[in-house]
């Protein structure tokens, strides 16, 4: 599978679940950082770019949709896919309304996840060039 270059965030409190996902994700030459927390990730937000965040819904300390949340507030065109091992229809409709691309229940198989990252990023890329397309229209460009 070829992928277009995009930088990935995974946030999920299970370290053994990351860490597999990182190494496969990477061995598909995917620029893909982990973290286990939402703070964690709100943090490395702060600092580096991200096209997609994939983000566990069951989480200690901040959860997965208080996290949504805070990132879209942050910043809104980030594309984030909500991942649960619980198929709650409350939660996922509460995410899809704050703005999550989608939700997948886990295990998840990697190709599934990857084309959904990649439609993701597809939608984020789309957002970024109208967002050019404006400044240039309004003469500002930045």
């Amino acid at each position: 599978m070829r992928l277009e270059p995009f930088k990935l965030l995974l946030v999920d409190d299970e370290v053994e679940l990351i860490d597999k996902l990182l190494k496969r994700m990477k061995m598909r030459r995917v620029d893909v950082e982990g973290v286990n927390s939402g703070p964690d990730a709100l943090a490395l937000l702060d600092r580096k770019k991200f096209d997609v965040v994939v983000l566990d819904v069951k989480m200690p300390k901040m959860d997965g949709i208080e996290a949504l949340r805070e990132i879209k507030k942050r910043y809104p065109i980030i594309e984030v896919i909500m991942l649960t091992g619980h198929a709650n229809v409350e939660v996922a409709i509460q995410g899809m309304e704050l703005g999550a691309f989608d939700y997948l229940l886990k295990p998840i198989k990697i190709d599934q996840l990857l084309y959904k990252i990649q439609d993701a990023y597809k939608k984020k890329s789309l957002t970024d060039q109208k967002i050019v397309q404006k400044k240039k229209t309004f003469g500002r460009t930045e």
